[in-house]
């Protein structure tokens, strides 16, 4: 029994991913020695802990229901990137996606006075446009995902900081926030704020996220269109063979890919968690994130819950570092080994499985 378990995909996928977290954590440990060894056992562990570093169970509850806040959104770039891989292709342009759906979202809200609906259906579009041209490129005129992926993350990050300079206050680079100037298109919490403490920001995308998340693993899993999909994956050639239609799949992978990474936007930007900067040099790390999730949850939609909710959780947790024996990019570098680390998921999982054939 104990033999048919470790064969289990899912339990070989979860040993590979605990792997890489604890290997992230000693590397980060370890360059924390080399920098301050006085405080690196505490540093090491207040990454671990985030919120927990608090006494007072109400404040605990309040910082946790910030960390699921960005939990949403990344968990819907990690969808992305991970619908896409299904079907063989490698949606790095999930961050340009990302930051479309929240361009759209924010002019909608703040420039136009949509409601939050109206606003997140408006990201979702974007995005999908987004995911779009990607598809027809590489459909039409083969041109690879990555290099479109990539021009096109740079196109929506200078766009959006145009745009959005429309609606942007006088004397900062931030937009207007949320809450006072388009208080309609914040996200309903229906009751979960008070869950966490009053956590203003806490809405319904968290629970959002966790249905669409079930929602792909039943389209991937269940249905012949998933199957269609995975099979356009595995051999376009032989999918055209068999009847499928393999252009249309592909474009269609990546609108859907793209629409998931777009409402990844909308899930953060409707909270009224952040404003977005105009002066963005460099493509928010959300839509990058995304990938380390996506693997670190082993390529499955369920898994990538508890994958997104553990980077953003380290990620947050960073933040509490002593600064004054630590500089503050410390943070950033732990959290960065760990997210390096989680890209080798399936290289320890096949590694384990030729391991076992040889026995």
């Amino acid at each position: 029994m104990k033999k048919n378990l470790l064969k289990s995909s899912a339990v070989q996928s979860l040993i590979a991913s605990l792997i890489c977290i604890v290997l992230g954590l000693l590397i980060g440990y370890i360059v924390l020695l080399f920098i301050n060894p006085a405080g690196a056992g505490d540093a090491i562990m207040t990454v671990i802990k985030n919120f927990f570093t608090y006494n007072r169970s109400e404040t605990q509850l309040k910082y946790l229901g910030s960390t699921l806040v960005k939990t949403a959104p990344l968990l819907m770039c990690a969808l992305s990137v991970l619908f896409a891989y299904k079907v063989g292709l490698f949606n790095i342009g999930a961050a340009g996606q990302y930051v479309a759906g929240a361009c759209a979202c924010l002019y909608a809200a703040l420039g136009w006075g949509w409601s939050w609906l109206p606003c997140m259906l408006f990201a979702i579009l974007a995005g999908a446009a987004f995911g779009a041209i990607v598809g027809l490129l590489k459909s039409y005129c083969n041109v690879n995902e990555v290099i479109s992926g990539i021009m096109l993350n740079w196109i929506a990050l200078y766009t959006t900081n145009m745009i959005l300079t429309n609606v942007k206050e006088v004397a900062s680079p931030y937009t207007y926030q949320m809450k006072s100037a388009g208080p309609d298109a914040i996200l309903p919490s229906l009751g979960l704020d008070k869950l966490f403490s009053n956590n203003e920001y806490v809405t319904i995308a968290i629970p959002l996220a966790i249905i669409i998340a079930i929602l792909v693993w039943v389209v991937l899993e269940k249905t012949k269109f998933g199957y269609e999909l995975k099979a356009t994956g595995f051999n376009k050639n032989a999918a055209k063979y068999c009847g499928m239609a393999e252009r249309r799949n592909i474009i269609l992978t990546l609108v859907i890919a793209g629409a998931l990474a777009g409402l990844g936007g909308s899930l953060l930007y409707q909270t009224g968690y952040e404003q977005w900067q105009c002066t963005h040099s460099s493509v928010p790390n959300m839509g990058f994130n995304g990938i380390a999730a996506t693997f670190l949850g082993g390529l499955n939609p369920i898994g990538t819950i508890f994958s997104s909710f553990f980077i953003q959780h380290i990620t947050a947790g960073g933040a509490y570092v002593d600064k004054s024996m630590y500089c503050s990019q410390i943070s950033d570098l732990i959290s960065s080994l760990i997210i390096y680390l989680c890209g080798f998921v399936l290289f320890l999982k096949h590694a384990g499985c030729r391991r076992r054939r040889r026995r």
